[in-house]
C-alpha cells in the first residue's frame, strides 16, 4: 500500500460530523453576547472598509476652506452633509474614517498573512527536526527578540523610507517570531505522538508529515495567535503613523488622522477622538474574539460543555 493512501485518523472529514460541531459553535456563540457583538461588529468594519468607494459620502482627500473644522452634525455649528465634522483642510472625518479603516485592516491583515506563513513554517521546521536546526532558528528568534519591536520597526522604515508597504515590510519583519514560537511549543508536544510515529513508520515524505499530519492538528492555537496579531498589528500601524513614519499623505489611516488633528485638539476635540474610538474598539473587538476562538477551540472547554 502507498503511503500516501494512508490517513492518519484526524485527516478523515466527515460531513455530518463537521455540521454538528459548527451547528455547535454557533449556538455557543449566540449564548455568549460579548464574542457575538464583537463578531458583528468586526463584520461591520470590514465591509465598511471594503466597501469605502461605494458608501464613502465624500471624497477623503478633497476639502475646501470653507468647510474647514466644522463639529459634528449634532453640535451647534454643525453640518448635515458631515456627520462627524470636517478636518483642518475641510475633509469629512467620517470618509477619512472609512478609507482609513480601509488601509489600517490592510496593514494588519497582509503583516499577520505573511508573518504567520513564514513564522509557521520555521516553527513547523525547528520543532520537528530539533538539534542544530532548532538551535539556529530560536537563537534568531531570540537575538531579534531582543530589540524593541518599536525601534526596531522605525529604523526600518527610517532606512527604506515612510509609506505603507515599507510599513507592512517592517511590521512583518517584526513579527513573526510569535508564530514561529507558538508553532514551535506545539510541535514539540505533537512529534512523538503516535500519529506521527505511524506515518514515519509507513514512509511518509517530511513535507507529508508536517503539513498533512501535524499542521492540521495544531492550527487552532495557531489561528488564535493570528487574530490576537492582527490586533496588535493595528496597534502598531497607528502608533507608526502618529509618529510621521508609517502611512503618508494623500492616504488615510485611523493613526495618521490622529497625528495630524492632535494639535487641534483644544478646537476640533473630534479630530482625533472619532479614529482614536475606532481604533480602541476594532482592537478590544479582535482580542474579545480571538479570546472566544482560544475557548471555542479548546477541545477540553467543549468536553465541558
Amino acid at each position: 500500500m502507498k503511503p500516501e493512501s494512508r490517513l492518519a485518523p484526524a485527516e478523515v472529514f466527515r460531513p455530518e460530523a463537521a455540521r454538528k460541531r459548527a451547528g455547535a459553535s454557533l449556538r455557543r456563540l449566540w449564548k455568549d453576547k460579548l464574542a457575538l457583538v464583537s463578531l458583528l461588529f468586526l463584520c461591520f468594519v470590514v465591509f465598511c472598509s471594503v466597501a469605502a468607494p461605494l458608501v464613502s459620502p465624500h471624497d477623503p482627500t478633497k476639502g475646501t476652506l470653507v468647510n474647514r473644522m466644522k463639529p459634528p452634525f449634532w453640535v451647534k455649528g454643525g453640518s448635515q452633509r458631515f456627520i462627524l465634522g470636517t478636518d483642518q483642510q475641510g475633509r469629512d472625518v467620517l470618509s477619512r474614517i472609512l478609507w482609513g479603516g480601509r488601509v489600517s485592516l490592510t496593514v494588519g491583515f497582509v503583516c499577520v498573512a505573511i508573518s504567520g506563513a513564514l513564522g509557521t513554517v520555521l516553527g513547523l521546521i525547528s520543532g520537528y527536526f530539533g538539534k542544530w536546526v532548532d538551535t539556529v532558528i530560536m537563537r534568531i528568534v531570540d537575538i531579534q527578540s531582543s530589540f524593541p519591536g518599536l525601534l526596531v520597526a522605525l529604523t526600518f522604515v527610517m532606512v527604506l523610507g515612510p509609506g505603507e508597504w515599507n510599513l507592512i515590510a517592517a511590521l512583518t519583519f517584526n513579527g513573526w517570531m510569535v508564530h514561529a514560537r507558538m508553532a514551535r511549543g506545539q510541535v514539540l508536544s505533537m512529534r512523538e505522538t503516535t500519529m506521527v510515529e505511524a506515518t514515519r513508520a509507513i514512509g511518509c515524505p517530511t513535507g507529508h508529515i508536517l503539513f498533512g499530519h501535524i499542521l492540521p492538528n495544531i492550527i487552532s492555537p495557531l489561528i488564535t495567535t493570528y487574530v490576537l496579531e492582527i490586533a496588535r498589528i493595528i496597534g502598531a500601524e497607528a502608533t507608526m503613523s502618529f509618529l510621521g513614519y508609517g502611512i503618508q499623505p494623500p492616504q488615510s489611516s485611523w493613526g495618521l488622522m490622529i497625528g495630524e488633528g492632535r494639535i487641534y485638539i483644544g478646537q476640533a476635540w473630534w479630530l482625533v477622538t472619532f479614529p482614536g474610538v475606532a481604533i480602541a474598539l476594532t482592537i478590544l473587538a479582535l482580542n474579545l474574539v480571538g479570546n472566544w476562538i482560544r475557548i471555542e477551540l479548546d477541545p477540553l472547554h467543549r468536553s465541558r460543555h
